[in-house]
């Protein structure tokens, strides 16, 4: 069984870099309670971070342009984000973005999660292949 892929994307513009609906998702789900039943799976804290990334799918084709996300919070381990993309899960890939200390990071990752938040916009999560201790929460 074969899985399709997302159809390819456009190139983002340089006045569409950061959408002004990605502070208000972003706003919404950091206000948003947590259900009574919902258990915290988290194993390190996170800390709020948003930066414009980009991700590489092993599976995308060679000239394919990146995928687009917007980091919602990371920690050494992973980082969540929001996409307007319908990611497919599983894959393996790099995601490139800042670090607190302006440094351009290019990160090995897996997309384990990507679910419909609002029509149109997605949100997900990746694993970081490695450790990355810049993105440690100071106390």
């Amino acid at each position: 069984m074969l899985l399709e892929l997302p159809k390819p994307r456009t190139p983002v513009s340089p006045d569409e870099l950061w959408p002004p609906e990605v502070d208000l998702i972003l706003s919404a789900m950091e206000a948003a309670p947590r259900p009574a039943d919902h258990p915290e799976a988290r194993q390190c804290p996170r800390m709020l971070y948003r930066v414009r990334a980009e991700l590489k799918l092993f599976a995308d084709e060679p000239d394919a342009p990146p995928w687009v996300l917007y980091t919602r919070d990371v920690d050494p381990r992973g980082v969540g984000f929001i996409t307007p993309h319908r990611l497919p899960l599983g894959y393996g890939g790099w995601v490139q973005m800042l670090t607190p200390d302006g440094r351009k990071a290019r990160i090995g990752c897996t997309l384990y999660r990507c679910r419909q938040i609002v029509p149109g916009w997605y949100e997900g999560a990746l694993h970081f292949h490695r450790e990355q201790w810049c993105f440690t929460p100071e106390d």
